[in-house]
């Protein structure tokens, strides 16, 4: 298949899945083994449309992001928003840092995608049938103890297939955030993680990267950046008025396609 198909379908499945619960590193390794397009290269070429996508964020936010920046800790509201994040950031990137490698080697699989799919599908329909009464509308007003409470569940999400954002929003959730304000905060919240994981991707991975993949990486970069921008908008609106549950039912549905695909021998899902 040609790099640059490749790149459009790579890149619109990290732009389409990032910020939904459903898992976009677990749908990169499936659809990157279904295409053939593993190893090296396409590890760094998965760091940049990560990177697409986060910017796409930072695009829609940016009014927010400005004035936050703008008024730093002098503003009450600012402070608790970026004490927040950060107390919500160290959990994962702590646990992250030391065992990154180890998480790299052992389960990026297609089977362990898979068991972290069906699994996280399972508990996003507990959390909806049994999380507390909504109690917190905006991202200015979780605490620092809610904003504890998701960067533990954000940890989850370091097994491939789990989901940063369905992790994320889950844990809000049970902490009495409401949908609305737990997927923004989630989005908020993608910002200094994913900085962060692929600034160490790149660096780790620098001796890869080659201007005659130039071509390859821009065009994954601008579809994931331009998909993520369309999926995030509309996310926003779509839990202002329903449930997870979809994405449950998906991630279990496409997750047990999966297991019977793997029990069949296909060679591009066992690989």
């Amino acid at each position: 298949m040609s790099t640059i198909l490749a790149a459009i379908i790579l890149g619109l499945v990290e732009g389409a899945t990032e910020f939904l619960p459903v898992s976009s590193t677990g749908h990169l390794i499936l659809v990157g083994h279904a295409l053939g397009f593993v190893g090296p290269r396409a590890a760094a070429f998965e760091i940049i449309i990560q990177l697409g996508a986060i910017l796409a964020v930072v695009w829609l936010y940016r009014g927010l992001l400005w004035r936050v920046v703008k008024d730093g800790l002098a503003a009450a509201e600012s402070r608790q928003l970026i004490l927040a994040l950060l107390v919500a950031f160290l959990p994962a990137a702590l646990v992250g840092l030391l065992t990154h490698h180890w998480i790299t080697a052992h389960l990026f699989t297609p089977r362990v995608v898979i068991a972290a799919l069906i699994a996280g599908g399972v508990a996003i329909l507990a959390i909806e049938r049994w999380r507390p009464a909504p109690r917190i509308e905006t991202v200015m007003q979780i605490g620092y103890r809610t904003a504890l409470w998701i960067g533990i569940a954000q940890v989850c999400s370091l097994i491939p297939g789990v989901s940063r954002s369905g992790a994320t929003i889950m844990g809000a959730l049970l902490a009495g955030v409401g949908r609305p304000a737990a997927a923004e905060f989630s989005f908020l919240l993608a910002i200094p993680v994913m900085f962060a994981a692929t600034g160490l991707d790149l660096w780790e991975n620098r001796r890869l990267l080659s201007g005659s993949d130039a071509l390859m990486f821009a065009t994954g970069f601008v579809v994931a950046f331009a998909s993520a921008l369309v999926v995030v908008r509309w996310l926003v609106r779509f839990v202002s008025h329903r449930s997870f549950d979809v994405f449950a039912w998906y991630r279990i549905a496409f997750g047990l396609a999966l297991a019977a695909l793997l029990a069949t021998g296909q060679p591009w899902i066992a690989r």
